[in-house]
């Protein structure tokens, strides 16, 4: 059993893109995951399954799509991924990681259009790519500069979405927990 972070794409409190958590946990569980558990009302799962990312992703989806109403991108990591994206931030020491973000890729960008933004001058934003994840330090208030997480998916044509510092380590941290313990 591998245990899956999922994220999905556009969650909203209200509206057309709502899914309640506790609905979604239900959706999960009934899908025969095991181990489910949510993190804050943005869209974020933890799931233990023998699944393959691909395979799960497409269950998610469909699952929320059919029981819950909005169809929406599923990006799905595990623990150990998630450790990695937060490891590799350029954006640590002298940053204030409240103002850090994460866009997670469903698959890597092209590398012609990362290097197109690259070289954009986005400051005082400062971007930074890895394998499928951009970080964003964003020192003013978002959404004010040009950077975002819709940004880079219309860039680059591929699903994201987006966290914060203080979410992604929350849920590397939940990723290590064991329901035996």
């Amino acid at each position: 059993m591998t245990t899956y972070v999922i994220l999905l794409r556009g969650v909203t409190p209200s509206g057309k893109n709502k899914v309640p958590m506790y609905r979604f946990r239900e959706v999960l569980e009934e899908a025969g995951f095991a181990h489910v558990r949510t993190y804050i009302q943005s869209g974020n799962a933890l799931v233990d399954t023998g699944l393959p990312p691909q395979e799960v992703e497409t269950s998610v989806r469909e699952r929320i799509r059919d029981s819950i109403g909005p169809d929406l991108a599923v990006i799905v990591r595990t623990g150990e991924e998630l450790e990695e994206a937060l490891d590799s931030n350029p954006f640590q020491k002298g940053y204030d990681l409240s103002r850090v973000f994460f866009v997670l890729f469903a698959e890597p960008p092209s590398e012609e259009k990362v290097r197109e933004v690259l070289s954009l001058d986005l400051s005082p934003e400062q971007i930074a790519f890895g394998h499928k994840t951009a970080f964003m330090y964003i020192p003013g208030q978002y959404g004010k500069g040009i950077l975002s997480g819709g940004f880079l998916e219309k860039k680059f044509g591929i699903p994201a979405t987006m966290r914060n510092f203080n979410t992604m380590s929350r849920l590397a941290a939940m990723a290590k927990e064991r329901p035996d313990r």
